[in-house]
């Protein structure tokens, strides 16, 4: 990581980098910079070809990110918000290459949420509030909520989340599939890092080109994501990996990969 930030805390521990949103002060609020303090990290991340996983928290134990800012959203005009800034930076991060993970530290809200979301997999503290309040503000979430949520938890789910904006438990979230995993107080990030040291030991090549294939099959029917899913086997059988993987298996031993 080269790049100097305000509003982020980067750390790399081996092949995991590990992502700080640092407004504690306003319970790490999704301004205008940190998005695009976000943007510049993500570009960073897509050429850094020594991470593997990434994982995102927040500052404190009060909030993962407390949705947008208020004060640049009443700032903001109607043919900014067009622009879908957001969304895109939302977008380039849930396409990452690299696994994303969500250690979400205290309450998700909103925007916060909608970053959570576009991460691969979440893991919430038992205490955090989870949800959409922005009806109730006349507004939508629209850095892609309203799209990603049906995703996860459903039709119905999501226009009740939504459509209600209440806030739910961690408990609930992982009852309706929202987050995967529920942490004590205080544990979610610890809890992260030892899903992606799980993530880890396994075919870097297999993890990377498996969640590309869950990606675009889930946006396309269910023939073209079966024939994805077979050109992208056919492409694994044919790296040094497959074979490591197998003998190292039944040599009954720790493989070795190198991802090639």
């Amino acid at each position: 990581m080269t790049e100097n930030y305000r509003n982020l805390i980067i750390e790399q521990e081996g092949k995991m980098a590990i992502v700080t949103i640092n407004r504690p002060e306003v319970r790490n609020a999704l301004n205008k910079e940190t998005m695009l303090e976000l943007k510049s990290l993500v570009s960073e991340l897509e050429a850094d070809e020594k991470i593997q996983v990434v994982i995102l928290t927040g500052a404190g134990e009060k909030a993962f990110a407390a949705g947008a800012d208020l004060r640049s959203l009443k700032e903001r005009s109607m043919l900014q918000t067009l622009k879908g800034e957001n969304q895109a930076i939302l977008n380039r991060l849930a396409a990452l290459e690299k696994v994303t993970i969500a250690a979400i530290n205290g309450h998700a809200l909103g925007g916060g949420l909608e970053l959570a979301i576009a991460c691969d997999l979440r893991i919430a503290v038992e205490d955090a509030k989870i949800g959409f309040p922005e009806v109730g503000l006349g507004i939508l979430p629209g850095a892609g909520g309203t799209q990603r949520l049906v995703r996860l938890v459903g039709l119905g789910r999501a226009k009740q989340l939504i459509l209600t904006g209440k806030l739910i438990d961690a408990r609930e979230a992982e009852r309706i599939g929202l987050v995967n995993e529920v942490a004590a107080r205080g544990q979610a990030l610890a809890a992260a890092k030892e899903m992606a040291a799980t993530i880890l030991e396994k075919g870097p090549l297999a993890v990377r080109i498996a969640k590309a294939v869950i990606n675009w099959g889930s946006s396309t029917d269910l023939n073209a994501g079966l024939a994805l899913e077979r050109l992208a086997q056919a492409v694994l059988f044919g790296t040094k990996d497959h074979l490591e993987g197998i003998n190292s298996f039944l040599e009954k031993r720790k493989p070795g990969y190198t991802g090639s």
